[in-house]
């Protein structure tokens, strides 16, 4: 174990080597990839990738392996970012990874509440001010490395991501071919709650729709939003994806929004825009009435509180377009720890073994235990307390259809609205096929143009 453990600190010593020398400025690595993996794929075998790593290239098991202790590590204090509900649990996991490590334990940690959602903006605006190791949203991955805030994961590291993570989480914690980040929770996406007292069943939206509106329920669907509204695209089998440069600029695009299977997508989201039972919505909090509603594991809480009894999760529904059958899909997200560059060697190791251990199996079981965050440690998923969460169960057989949300233009989101707000306004009801692909014709060039060609 001692050996399995010096070899991912002599991987993560070659990266420091390698920066210090200018070695890192790869740029086969500026261009990050349309990272469309999807999370039921079966990508689960380590790289071969021994990098740094000596003839060990398997990673320690439970990244509870003493350090060797005759490695000067230095002393400091090691600055970390979580969300804030997360500080008290990744204090008392820190302290086990020290007790473990006698050896490192020159360090103490600043462990600072910072949301995902805002760690990767303070990043880029001041990388040396900036936390060692800290949390953030995957779809903020390529400005992070754009802006040099993330260390590479490599040799065994790599190999630690790779083999013990669900490969939706693998793929969006790279760029290209390259890990940038260790995979930290699977559990952003969407799925079906309902009532199973009113729904008979949830694997049809013409069935759902049908008993909603049988019981004087509401079917909620949020399709004025670009997060939710690509799950008819995307199930259709529509692209809409974008490329940068090493400025972070959009330089391509791929998108295929005005073809045969985008106007499927459109005239399903007509329909269901149009039925008694439908309301525009995505959360609980503000719904009345629900029968089903598409939403997040955020608010099974809230799911269970007001179906009680009759509480049930599912994957999302198929629909039907001109008597076809397609499923939906849409986007998924995942929580990520990076390492930030660190300009002394003996830091850098410390970083890169404790970021690794606040992402193991057992460290993600107990953030699901304590939180209620969904691990993305294949391990972790089947433990037996995780497999019948029902929200995480629902969520984890969505994956197989959604892609990783990457980087968008602000103004996609704002074009997703409008185009769902003209639905909803009843704007397209009468047009025929021809109007309806003018219209994503017209979407799909607007969404080109914010990427140069």
């Amino acid at each position: 174990m001692k050996k399995k453990l010096l070899a991912m600190l002599l991987s993560a010593a070659m990266v420091l080597s390698l920066a210090a020398c200018g070695g890192g400025d790869d740029k086969k690595n500026d261009t990050p990839s349309d990272n469309n993996t999807q999370q039921g794929a079966d990508n689960n075998t380590p790289a071969d990738d021994n990098q740094g790593g000596g003839d060990d290239t398997t990673p320690a098991d439970d990244g509870q392996a003493s350090a060797p202790a005759d490695i000067d590590y230095g002393s400091g204090v090691i600055t970390i970012w979580v969300a804030e509900a997360a500080v008290e649990v990744t204090q008392k996991l820190a302290d086990e990874f020290f007790a473990a490590n006698p050896a490192m334990a020159g360090y103490t940690v600043d462990i600072q509440p910072t949301g995902e959602g805002d760690a990767a903006g303070n990043m880029i605006t001041d990388v040396e001010g900036g936390a060692d190791i800290f949390g953030f949203a995957q779809d903020q991955l390529g400005r992070l490395v754009l802006a040099g805030a993330l260390t590479p994961i490599t040799g065994d590291y790599a190999s630690f991501v790779e083999s013990e993570n669900a490969a939706g989480s693998v793929a969006g914690a790279k760029m290209g071919d390259q890990i940038y980040a260790f995979p930290m929770t699977a559990d952003n996406g969407y799925f079906l709650y309902y009532d199973k007292s009113v729904v008979t069943d949830p694997s049809s939206l013409d069935k759902i729709l049908e008993d909603c509106a049988a019981a004087g329920k509401s079917f909620y669907m949020e399709i004025n939003s670009g997060w939710y509204q690509t799950a008819f695209f995307f199930g259709a089998g529509c692209e809409l994806t974008y490329e940068s440069d090493s400025s972070g600029a959009l330089i391509s695009s791929n998108i295929t929004y005005a073809s045969e299977n985008g106007l499927k997508a459109l005239k399903a989201i007509i329909a269901l825009a149009n039925h008694s039972a439908f309301v525009n919505g995505s959360s609980l909090s503000s719904a009345t009435n629900p029968g089903a509603i598409v939403d997040g594991t955020w608010d099974s809480g809230a799911a269970k509180d007001l179906f009680g009894d009759n509480y049930a999760c599912a994957k999302l529904p198929t629909y039907t377009v001109d008597g076809e059958e397609i499923q939906l899909g849409g986007f998924c997200g995942f929580k990520l720890l990076g390492v930030k560059p660190q300009t002394e060697q003996g830091k850098m190791l410390v970083c890169m073994a404790l970021a690794q251990y606040l992402t193991n199996a057992d460290a993600q079981l107990t953030r699901f235990t304590e939180l209620g965050w969904g691990p993305c440690n294949i391990t972790a998923q089947a433990d037996s307390a995780v497999q019948a969460d029902e929200a995480l169960s629902a969520l984890g057989a969505q994956f197989a259809y959604m892609i990783p949300q990457g980087q968008y233009p602000d103004a996609y989101w704002q074009d997703a609205t409008s185009l769902g707000d003209d639905v909803i306004a009843g704007t397209y009801n009468n047009m025929s096929d021809e109007e309806l692909m003018k219209v994503l014709e017209d979407f799909q060039a607007l969404q080109q143009s914010y990427a140069a060609q």
